[in-house]
C-alpha cells in the first residue's frame, strides 16, 4: 500500500532539480493522485480530465507511474481498448531510498558576512545635532 508520504518522497526524488518542485506541491500531488487510485492498484484513463492525465504522463516520464491497456471483444465483434494507469511500485521504493543527488548549483557555500567587517563596525557612532 503507498502512502501519501511515500508518493511525496518519491516525487520530490524523481523530479529534475529544474524544476524546483516544493514540499508542499508534492504532497498536493501524491494526494491528488492518491485520490484516483483510492484503495486500487490501478485505474481506468477514462476518469481523468486533461489536466490530470498531464500530471499522470508527468508521472509516467519520471517513472513513478506506467500504462497497460487491455483489448476486449465486444457482443458485435468489435475490439475494445481500455487504458489504465498503474503505480510502479518498484520505482517508487527505489526512489524512497535514494535521495535525489544535490546538484552543485544547490550547494551554498556559507560565508562569515562579519568575518571581513573593520572594527570600527563594531562600534555605534551617535552624531551630536548642533
Amino acid at each position: 500500500m503507498i502512502t501519501v508520504d511515500d508518493l511525496t518522497l518519491a516525487i520530490e526524488h524523481s523530479i529534475d532539480s529544474d524544476m524546483k518542485l516544493e514540499h508542499e506541491e508534492a504532497f498536493d500531488l501524491a494526494q491528488h493522485v492518491l485520490n484516483f487510485f483510492g484503495y486500487s492498484n490501478r485505474i481506468i484513463d477514462n476518469v481523468l480530465e486533461p489536466e490530470d492525465r498531464d500530471a499522470f504522463y508527468m508521472l509516467e516520464d519520471s517513472g513513478v507511474l506506467t500504462t497497460e491497456r487491455e483489448e476486449i471483444t465486444l457482443y458485435d465483434g468489435r475490439e475494445w481498448r481500455i487504458h489504465y494507469w498503474l503505480f510502479r511500485n518498484d520505482r517508487i521504493e527505489e526512489l524512497i531510498k535514494n535521495e535525489r543527488p544535490v546538484a552543485e548549483e544547490e550547494v551554498e557555500e556559507e560565508v562569515d558576512i562579519y568575518k571581513n567587517l573593520p572594527r570600527e563596525a563594531w562600534f555605534r557612532h551617535v552624531e551630536e545635532k548642533e
